[in-house]
């Protein structure tokens, strides 16, 4: 594996490297390559920070982001909290979680009922992704594992630990790692009143952002990122913002503008 250094950062002091081309986890019939810090260095809050404003993720020890031949549809996303204002089908689901109540532990304090929860969710309701089967280690490596400031934002019902958000601390907000909850409290939404909750937090600490990853256009299971507006994504260096609610035809077409493909008799 080479050294590489990717173009639009500033943080060149730090060791980055670049993965041979492997099967995409969004887009079928699709290769991606990611560009990662060495895992080695061991960074603050601050850097981190910047890391995230440049596209980069992190992942346990791991801090990556996509660099693709002829596709940018990984755009890191975020939502400004201060201008964030809950749709009908949001503002139902804090009315049915109004019941519960946050803690914070960090996630080198994580306990066996955290992993209860973790291996329940991923037995139930991605029994047919990558993460199946759950393990003690994949837990620990992907969320309690971690070269930054973490933590786990936990809603409980009483005695019940009904869903954990794992979260990274920035100097701008927070960055939504994973969230895994109760998988047959179907009524509740909690997922939607996670990032609800991660929402509030970050406003509680006179933040600006909760940012979610990345968004893909292409990918179903990414649809749910657009129904938190406004919404800022991460475009060619520069964040751009989409006040509205995005159709599905607007979707795709934003989906369609990042993917680079040659004439057809190129191809021939």
């Amino acid at each position: 594996m080479k050294s590489y250094t990717p173009p639009i950062t500033p943080l060149d002091d730090l060791q980055y490297y670049i993965t041979p081309p492997h099967d995409c986890s969004y887009l079928t019939h699709r290769s991606a390559r990611m560009v990662f810090l060495d895992p080695v260095q061991r960074i603050d809050t601050v850097t981190l920070s910047e890391l995230s404003r440049s596209g980069f993720r992190r992942s346990g020890d791991f801090i990556y982001r996509p660099e693709c031949h002829l596709c940018r549809q990984c755009l890191t996303a975020r939502i400004p909290v201060h201008l964030f204002e809950a749709n009908s089908s949001q503002r139902k689901a804090i009315k049915r979680n109004n019941d519960l109540r946050i803690t914070i532990t960090p996630t080198i304090k994580a306990q066996d009922y955290h992993y209860t929860l973790y291996e329940r969710y991923i037995r139930l309701r991605h029994h047919d992704g990558d993460m199946y089967p759950p393990s003690r280690d994949q837990f620990e490596k992907f969320l309690v594992h971690s070269c930054a400031e973490s933590f786990f934002l936990e809603l409980w019902k009483d005695d019940q630990l009904m869903s954990v958000a794992t979260c990274d601390q920035l100097d701008d907000g927070l960055s939504a790692v994973y969230t895994f909850f109760e998988p047959e409290e179907h009524r509740r939404s909690l997922g939607v009143y996670s990032i609800l909750s991660q929402i509030e937090y970050v406003k509680s600490q006179g933040l600006d952002y909760l940012y979610l990853g990345y968004w893909v256009p292409h990918s179903a299971k990414m649809t749910y990122k657009i129904q938190y507006t406004p919404l800022e994504v991460l475009l060619d260096g520069q964040w751009l913002r989409f006040s509205h609610h995005l159709t599905q035809e607007e979707v795709e077409q934003i989906g369609t503008s990042l993917i680079n493909t040659f004439p057809s008799r190129v191809n021939k």
